[in-house]
């Protein structure tokens, strides 16, 4: 069986038969996993299991482990920083700032890959504007070019741990007020403007390797009537043929507000589709879940199939030495070295 174009979430800690059901559905090929699926080290590793041991090839299974404010899995995990805190290093100490990106997302990947999840879906290539609250320190810096040194480090750290990278989220999310979990945001800019801007760590990372691309529930509407997730000219015309893309593109959740343009969850999964997108997120919703399997069931795409065996997590380092090496431990030490100072200089600044 192939893995299909639809990406869903679970219940709870462990699967219920309803999960199992839509995880055993043609349409399926991953899983993404949430807070809520987490609650030990133990209880994660015997989930990622049972969901591995439904199909083959197993679904991909992907979780949000970013750092700062978007961190799944926190208790039992090491604490990250918000990537932001990596672009105020990088404006005082560049090599420090370099090295570190790429020991933490060595450490995000090996750590994911223990317990068998195959993605996380970073870096944040978007632009650190301080008008958009859902992005904010998510972002490396305001710099295109300090974001592309940041994430390509960052990005040579998951791929040393036998990781791929998903950069988020296409073609900027950075630059907009609103938060498109919660409504439909605007980018009023021209074309050119976004090319000059926030393309620019797009498309530098794609040259020098990413394999997937998450794309912005934003409408560019000087651009494009269509939010970017649903835009052919996004994704195959700047995307695909301008910046030569070849990996996959993900469509953020289709239960955010940001989604709820197009119309029902069919029809948001049939113009993702048509727009180019390879998987589908559906989260938070299984009526919906339901519905968009329902509705794909004769669909097929083999290039998308093949683009989507790319990601299976590949550890580099066997599971029962990955804690016990030297590089986990100097790596594990140079980051929490560094949380406790931004933790000190944090304190710091209240009494100033």
């Amino acid at each position: 069986m192939s893995l299909g174009p639809v990406m869903l979430d679970v219940e709870g800690l462990v699967l219920t038969d309803a999960d199992r059901k839509r995880l055993k559905h043609p349409q399926t090929g991953g899983v993404i996993l949430f807070s809520r699926n987490y609650e030990s080290p133990l209880q994660l590793k015997a989930l990622v299991d049972e969901i591995h041991q439904i199909r083959n090839p197993r679904l991909i299974i992907a979780v949000d482990q970013e750092g700062g404010r978007v961190q799944r899995f926190r208790e039992g995990f090491q604490r990250l920083p918000a990537m932001g805190l990596l672009g105020d290093l990088y404006d005082k100490d560049q090599q420090r700032a370099v090295e570190l990106s790429q020991t933490i997302g060595w450490i995000v990947a090996s750590e994911l890959l223990f317990y068998g999840i195959d993605l996380s879906f970073s870096p944040v290539l978007d632009l650190g504007h301080k008008i958009s609250t859902v992005i904010g320190d998510r972002a490396f810096h305001m710099s295109p070019d300090i974001i592309v040194k940041l994430a390509n480090a960052f990005i040579r750290g998951m791929r040393q741990a036998g990781m791929e990278a998903v950069g988020k989220h296409f073609p900027g999310h950075g630059s907009v007020e609103g938060d498109s979990h919660h409504v439909m945001p605007f980018d009023k800019r021209a074309f050119s403007t976004i090319e000059s801007h926030d393309l620019q760590t797009f498309k530098r990372v794609i040259n020098t390797h990413l394999t997937g691309i998450m794309m912005a529930h934003v409408i560019y509407d000087k651009v494009d009537e269509l939010p970017a997730g649903y835009s052919p000219f996004w994704i195959q015309q700047v995307l695909r043929e301008q910046l030569k893309f070849d990996g996959i593109v993900f469509s953020d959740d289709l239960s955010m507000s940001g989604a709820a343009s197009v119309g029902g969850y069919t029809e948001r999964a049939k113009v993702s589709l048509q727009a180019g997108c390879d998987m589908l997120l559906v989260c938070n919703d299984h009526q919906a879940a339901d519905e968009v399997l329902d509705y794909l069931i004769d669909y097929n795409n083999p290039v998308s199939q093949l683009r989507l065996v790319r990601v299976h997590g590949r550890p580099q380092i066997k599971n029962n030495k990955l804690f016990s090496s030297d590089q986990w431990l100097k790596s594990v030490e140079s980051l929490q070295a560094f949380m406790l100072e931004t933790e000190l200089t944090q304190s710091d600044d209240l009494f100033e």
